[in-house]
Formats: C-alpha cells, sequence, structure tokens
C-alpha cells in the first residue's frame, strides 16, 4: 500500500457517504458464466410443476415460488408468483459475481432474496460501482450490477445520468481549490483507487504533481478493473495464447513457473506472467477461484447442475484476458506501493471547512423515479 506520513485519513464512509450492503441472492442458480445456461435452467424450472417446481427452485425464508414480489426497476419481468409463471426467460444481464469474475444473472426480483432495487435504480452506462473489500485489494470498482459477497457497495453517483456524485457536499470544491485543478467525480474516484489503506481511509494530498501521479494509476486500475473500453494488451512476446487446446470438459488447473506456463488438463495457454497467476484475494488466487466457477459439479437434479456440455470457446477468450487484467494490474499495484503521501489534507481540515462530516440526507439514497414500477401481480409500486 501507498506510503502513509500522516494518521488523519478521512474514511472512505465519510467520503463517498451513501453506501448500501451487498446483494444477496439466495440461491447460485440464476448466476451462471454464460446466458445460455441461464434460459435452460428457466425453461427447466417452468416445465416442472407442483412440488418439483418448489424443490427446484431452492426457496429460502425469503423467496419461495408463492412469494408476491415487486419488478426489479427497469426489467419488464413477469409479477405473477413463480408457481404460476409461463413467460420466457428475462434476458440475462452481465454482473460481477466475485473478484474479476464477469458473469450472468436472470435480472428476476423474484429470484432473488435481497436485490437491492437503490442500486437497480441508477444502474446505467456511466455509473462506477466501488465495492469493499477485506482482502486483497481495500476497494473494487465496476461498471457492473455487483453481486458478490464482499463489503458495502458505494455507487459514484446518486442518480442515472452520472448526476449528482456520491461525495461528501463540497469535497470536490474543496480538492480543487486546494490542487488549483479542474477535477470530476472519477478523478477523486481513481484517486481513492490508488491510496486507500486496508481500513479503508483515504490519505489525501494537496501536491498538484503527487496528485496528478495517483489520479494516473488509479484511472489505468480502474479500466482494468471496469473492463469496459478497448481490450487490453501486453507487450508483443509476453501476450498469453493458447499454445495446446483446451478439453471439452476440464478438470484441473496447474501452473508452471518455469515455462510460465498454465496446464488446463492438456490444453496449455502461455506465457503466463506469475503475478497473473499469484494474483490473489486474500489466500484464493483469482485464476484458481475462476476456473473452479466454472468446472466444480453442482448437486445433480438441481438448475445449477444444468451447465454446457463443453467448455464454449468464449471462456477460453474470457480467460485470456483475465490473465491480461491481473498482470497488468499487478504492475499498477507495484507503482501504487510506491506512493509516498505528502503536504496531506487531512481530516480536521476537511471538518473546519464543513465538508466533513457529510449531511446525514447525503448517507440516503436519492428519490429516482426513472422508470416505472409494476408492483405483485401488476399493481402499481408506490414510491
Amino acid at each position: 500500500m501507498p506510503g502513509v506520513t500522516h494518521d488523519d485519513a478521512p474514511p472512505l464512509a465519510d467520503l463517498m457517504p451513501w453506501s448500501v450492503a451487498p446483494l444477496r441472492l439466495g440461491r447460485g442458480w440464476p448466476t451462471a458464466p454464460d446466458p445460455a445456461t441461464l434460459k435452460a435452467r428457466w425453461d427447466a424450472l417452468l416445465k416442472a410443476e407442483g412440488g418439483d417446481r418448489e424443490t427446484l427452485f431452492e426457496p429460502t425464508r425469503a423467496r419461495t415460488v408463492h412469494s408476491a414480489v415487486a419488478q426489479l426497476p427497469g426489467r419488464p419481468t413477469g409479477t405473477e408468483r413463480l408457481e404460476q409463471a409461463s413467460s420466457p426467460c428475462p434476458d440475462p444481464v452481465r454482473v460481477l459475481s466475485a473478484p474479476f469474475d464477469e458473469q450472468w444473472l436472470i435480472p428476476d426480483h423474484r429470484l432473488i432474496d435481497t436485490a437491492r432495487p437503490e442500486l437497480w435504480r441508477t444502474a446505467d452506462d456511466q455509473q462506477i460501482f466501488a465495492v469493499e473489500s477485506a482482502e486483497g485489494l481495500p476497494l473494487l470498482a465496476t461498471s457492473l450490477l455487483p453481486t458478490l459477497r464482499a463489503g458495502r457497495v458505494r455507487p459514484l453517483y446518486r442518480r442515472p445520468g452520472g448526476t449528482e456524485p456520491n461525495l461528501a457536499p463540497g469535497l470536490l470544491r474543496h480538492l480543487a481549490d486546494r490542487l488549483d485543478l479542474a477535477l470530476t467525480p472519477p478523478d477523486v474516484l481513481a484517486w481513492t483507487l490508488a491510496t486507500i489503506r486496508p481500513d479503508h481511509t483515504v490519505p489525501l494530498t494537496e501536491d498538484p504533481g503527487l496528485w496528478a501521479q495517483g489520479v494516473e494509476l488509479g484511472h489505468r486500475a480502474l479500466w482494468l478493473l471496469r473492463r469496459d473500453g478497448g481490450r487490453p494488451k501486453l507487450p508483443g512476446g509476453r501476450r498469453p495464447y493458447v499454445r495446446a487446446p483446451l478439453p471439452a470438459r476440464p478438470l484441473t488447473i496447474r501452473y508452471d513457473p518455469e515455462e510460465e506456463a498454465l496446464h488446463i488438463d492438456e490444453g496449455l495457454i502461455s506465457p503466463v506472467p506469475p503475478e497473473a497467476w499469484e494474483f490473489a484475494m486474500g489466500e484464493v488466487r483469482i485464476l484458481e477461484a475462476w476456473f473452479a466457477a466454472r468446472t466444480t459439479p453442482a448437486e445433480p437434479g438441481t438448475l445449477a447442475a444444468i451447465v454446457p456440455r463443453v467448455w464454449p470457446q468464449s471462456w477460453t477468450s474470457d480467460l485470456l484476458e483475465l490473465i491480461t487484467v491481473l498482470a497488468l494490474l499487478a504492475e499498477v499495484r507495484v507503482q501504487q506501493s510506491e506512493l509516498e503521501i505528502k503536504s496531506p489534507i487531512t481530516a480536521a481540515e476537511l471538518t473546519t471547512a464543513g465538508v466533513l462530516p457529510p449531511p446525514e440526507t447525503s448517507r440516503r439514497p436519492a428519490s429516482v423515479l426513472e422508470h416505472t414500477e409494476e408492483g405483485p401481480a401488476g399493481q402499481l409500486t408506490l414510491l
């Protein structure tokens, strides 16, 4: 982590006041690495009747096939009880299901125990979700709705369209005045990604050169974490390629550090930088967790057991991109560790300036009425 020369860095919880607890799906089968699998699972659920449908659904205290549930904001799904459902599968949406693992989700409120509608209301092309983590990286960032089991979710914007930043009122202006720079909300998030500590405090600086250095690193990390622009590439000679085809149903993954090769059964990908293989969240290597999410057998007879018959080519492409992202992000982490924060803007200074503590209203979600939301059984939801 960046070097620190003071102990009065403000907490992230004050700099980005509005936060939401993570989603709780309640069941794993509505999420999968590819949308075709989800549609097959939905069809299997609807073909079942009575008690069989209830069993396949995997009921909890929060959700059963008899639950009456409103639509998710912006998602035109059915609102009849699932025991009566007969409509086609809602179009799956891309989500961040685990650190660095982008999968797909059936966006149907009836399938999700705790969906956090306030997040769905602000999710759009402009939104960036910052997700607190206790292991590895203190903060993740994604353009996708995060469904992973992690800490609190802090959207960069309180409203759709990239309006009303989720920053302590007056923070952006105070930083701009002290640095004599024009700043944007993504700049503040980029700095935060580059400098945040494991205890989720964020050292700030009035040094324009240091700020520019940290923001540049943060934007690089942000681009790699979001993966919503051009495809990242390693320099020629370091780019991973498939040297031997991956098998139809791989079972094992193994890394050879001398050859810098990733063995997937008899399949082979190289070169794979050791930094990519060793990249971990806590004690869990990202590449191993990603592979396990696609190959660990589910209990027979469950909807989660419905998976592709053979390893899809798209998964191989995703794996090559993930290796690239991890290798490049490891380089950014080294540069972040060399940052030495000086000329600090302290929490005490922000308090004197009236920026901190943020008002309680900034910790609550904004009123967002961008969508007409249908309630249970077709009733209009009142917001």
